[in-house]
């Protein structure tokens, strides 16, 4: 299905740059209480760490965030507060290397991982059998759900899902980053991603874990590289068995599998969002009768500021996905 939204961007906040940057950059710290960790061992035996948010018998909201995010990221925040308000606990995924301590692999996560999310899935499934569960996930965490959504199709026992702006297909969200003031998100995000790379190598190195730390070595020296099509080619795919950024890219853009999903499925795009292009957006019969694809005028990249008072910020997907989340949990 495929609907227009009602949601209005801020007046101040007017274009697709603005509203991307603003929550970003100018967002308040969210207290949330109720927050304890829990570090997972994976069937790889490396680690990773969830982040509870609440307690008791509540439905449980698994939360996936984007490039470069964590648990600590303002949107996952926002929502694990309004949730808790709701009676409803969450829990975050930081992706392997992305809650404060890298991880113990070269291994790292990328836009077609979805071993993890069902590791983390299986894992507290097996403890809860009867709690309805949903799932969200924005960005690079909204491709990792659809794409896992649509490879499990009916074998999951999950009541509901959401997805914010996902580059649905990664080539052209790369060539975008590439031009224009985008190149802006390019460069931090990118900056991002050779930190997380560096200090990924150095704890290797000072754990003794030298077999890892070769694979990455073998990479060679990528502080040079200046393109996404340059990163996912040396890096992703040379980490992650993929023949090369072209591979990568076929198999793990999620759009092929929207067809695919048996769960009642939100997916929100901004119809200006700056990560992105008109072309990445799927057609109405490349959607299961599970998708309900909501495009809104504005928004930006994971943004979505409406208007509360006079240049009171007000963050929409608070109010829109719990709304759609509660006619199924």
């Amino acid at each position: 299905m495929l609907i227009k939204t009602s949601f209005k961007p801020a007046w101040w906040l007017r274009n697709g740059h603005l509203q991307t940057l603003f929550p970003a950059l100018l967002r308040r710290k969210t207290n949330v209480p109720q927050l304890w960790r829990e570090r997972l061992v994976t069937p790889d035996g490396d680690f990773l760490d969830i982040d509870h948010c609440g307690t008791g018998t509540g439905p449980l909201v698994i939360l996936l965030h984007g490039l470069t995010g964590s648990s600590d990221s303002g949107y996952i925040k926002g929502l694990q507060v309004v949730f808790l308000r709701q009676g409803w606990r969450s829990v975050v995924l930081n992706f392997r290397g992305c809650s404060g301590e890298p991880n113990n692999k070269a291994r790292c996560y990328h836009s077609g991982e979805t071993e993890d999310i069902h590791f983390v899935y299986e894992t507290l499934r097996q403890r809860e059998p009867n709690t309805p569960f949903a799932a969200i996930g924005f960005s690079l965490g909204g491709n990792v759900l659809l794409k896992w959504l649509g490879e499990q199709g009916g074998r999951l026992a999950l009541s509901a899902a959401v997805a914010v702006s996902v580059p649905l297909l990664l080539n052209l969200c790369a060539s975008k980053l590439d031009k224009g003031f985008s190149k802006l998100y390019r460069a931090n995000l990118l900056d991002g991603l050779k930190t997380y790379m560096r200090l990924k190598l150095a704890h290797l190195e000072r754990n003794g874990h030298h077999a890892e730390a070769e694979k990455i070595r073998r990479l060679g020296d990528c502080s040079k590289i200046s393109s996404f099509w340059q990163y996912d080619d040396v890096v992703v795919a040379g980490l992650h068995g993929f023949k090369d950024v072209h591979d990568y890219y076929q198999r793990s853009s999620s759009r092929q599998f929207l067809q695919h999903i048996k769960v009642p499925t939100l997916v929100i795009q901004a119809d200006d969002d700056p990560f992105m292009t008109p072309a990445v957006l799927p057609a109405i019969d490349e959607l299961s009768a599970h998708v309900r694809l909501e495009i809104t005028r504005g928004g930006g990249h994971v943004g979505f500021v409406a208007q509360h008072g006079l240049f009171k910020p007000r963050y929409w997907l608070e109010q829109r996905i719990p709304a759609f989340l509660g006619q199924y949990l």
